[in-house]
């Protein structure tokens, strides 16, 4: 009577729960049903876990005709399991037939679990699925080039990096193939927003994540927390960062590939001439604006542009952004109108959402401050700009430019300072650069090598031996090693 009663509550609860659902049924309409779709579940699990995929193939075709809502991970795994079916099939009807399976499995996982991935998700892995298997197909190109367009512009900065790295193939072979340059432009126009949305939408959840481990550690230590607990939710968080740190690595990486790419299509007269119709026909059309400023930004003959500047005081009256600040700061930077680029500066600090875009801002003021002789507020806002970027070594060598430049402050003893112990303090400065930044390496190097040593007569002189720590006093006021 129980097991009745039971089978009765679960079946009504199904015809609730499905009711607006593509499935009547989660795991079918009676008791045999389910049984039969809960065995199927559990020998694709077994076959799947022991990389068993033909054996695990027909349980998976139950499972996603007769109880595709029952569960997602039919879907999830589907990919590998038909990939590695594909890779081995000698059959090539069979093969075409789960090619098939692939391409319809990446949207049918949209419409059984719509909670679990998104409809713009699912089209652009189909896209990707289709251009990867039938590449010879025009026709599938053409179907997939536009299912890309739909699925970045749905998706946005949550669009995977291979996603973005075949639909830029397929941008480059339409403009290759038609003469038409707009194809190319239009798709970085894409890459370059969307991707750098979601570097920084990454970014500012790790720099969110940073002060947990902190909070943890403290908690921890105050007994507030037991082992089993901090462990737990250290692997958590030592999980989450990783996986947010590899995100903005392969975004980086996929940003850097496509800019490459796209290099032959960059010339600045062309896209000059491209845009000159279309920022006439988009003056107050936001969103194309900013795709055009991403293009329009990526080259120096653009960038002096009368269009360019147009467009930035656009964006910056209808929503000023760190962005746009910023950009607007550098163009006073250049003009050494120093007071209009300070003010745009900081409105970018103060509109940026994370430290590591804050760091260049930071840095360009802390450039003017030194380029007027004043060392000490350049040096703090140098700093701040590495704080912000542990990675950004130029701040260093900006500091180490201005200790090497200081030496007329301390000729003659003047400050306590023995003459060319500066040098000393720059030296650190730029070993400092290169250790944060090894890309700098060449250039720090140089300039080690510019700077005049001390006569071994005033280190005899003044007691001193290399190696010795020596204090640099004056406005530098910081602890160095005698060379």
């Amino acid at each position: 009577m129980k097991k009745i009663l039971l089978t009765a509550f679960i079946a009504i609860m199904g015809l609730v729960a499905f009711a607006q659902s593509p499935c009547p049924f989660k795991y079918g309409a009676t008791e045999e049903d389910s049984l039969r779709s809960l065995e199927q579940i559990t020998l694709f699990k077994t076959y799947y876990n022991q990389k068993q995929y033909a054996e695990a193939y027909p349980a998976w075709q139950y499972i996603v005709t007769k109880c595709p809502c029952a569960w997602n991970g039919a879907f999830v795994y589907a990919t590998t399991m038909l990939e590695k079916l594909i890779s081995v099939e000698k059959d090539s009807a069979r093969r075409e037939l789960l090619i098939d399976s692939l391409v319809w499995s990446q949207t049918a996982y949209n419409t059984y679990h719509p909670t679990k991935r998104t409809y713009g998700c699912g089209l652009g892995w189909k896209a990707y699925y289709s251009a990867k298997y039938r590449s010879k197909d025009l026709n599938v190109l053409e179907q997939s080039f536009q299912d890309f367009v739909t699925s970045v512009e749905l998706e946005k900065e949550n669009t995977q990096p291979a996603i973005w790295d075949t639909y830029f193939q397929l941008a480059i072979f339409k403009t290759q193939s038609t003469k038409d340059t707009t194809y190319v432009v239009e798709a970085y126009e894409r890459a370059t927003e969307y991707i750098d949305d979601a570097v920084i939408a990454n970014q500012e959840l790790f720099e969110q994540d940073l002060p947990k481990f902190e909070e943890l550690q403290a908690k921890f230590d105050k007994s507030e927390i037991g082992k089993m607990q901090y462990d737990k939710e250290m692997e958590k968080l030592v999980k989450d960062t990783t996986t947010l740190q590899k995100a903005i690595v392969n975004y980086n990486k996929m940003s850097t590939k496509l800019e490459s790419k796209f290099a032959p299509y960059a010339n600045g007269s062309v896209l000059l001439a491209l845009y000159e119709k279309k920022f006439e026909a988009n003056k107050n059309n936001i969103p194309a604006l900013k795709k055009m400023l991403g293009i329009l930004n990526k080259d120096s003959l653009c960038r002096a542009s009368q269009m360019y500047s147009d467009i930035l005081l656009i964006l910056y009256k209808d929503e000023p952004t760190g962005k746009v600040a910023f950009f607007l700061g550098i163009q006073e930077f250049q003009k050494k109108n120093y007071n209009e680029a300070i003010n745009f500066f900081n409105q970018a600090i103060n509109l940026y959402k994370t430290n590591e875009e804050k760091a260049q801002p930071y840095y360009f003021i802390a450039t003017i401050e030194s380029v007027r002789g004043s060392f000490s507020a350049a040096r703090s806002h140098a700093l701040d700009a590495a704080r912000c970027n542990p990675k950004f070594g130029r701040p260093y060598i900006l500091i180490g430019d201005m200790y090497r430049n200081s030496f007329n402050q301390f000729t003659n003893g003047g400050e306590g300072v023995i003459p060319s112990a500066v040098y000393w303090a720059a030296a650190d400065k730029y070993n400092r650069a290169q250790a944060v930044d090894p890309s700098l390496a060449g250039e720090c190097a140089r300039k080690r090598a510019q700077l005049p040593s001390v006569s071994g007569k005033t280190l005899v002189e003044n007691n001193l031996t290399p190696g010795q720590s020596y204090h640099v006093g004056g406005w530098i006021n910081e602890n160095t090693t005698v060379r």
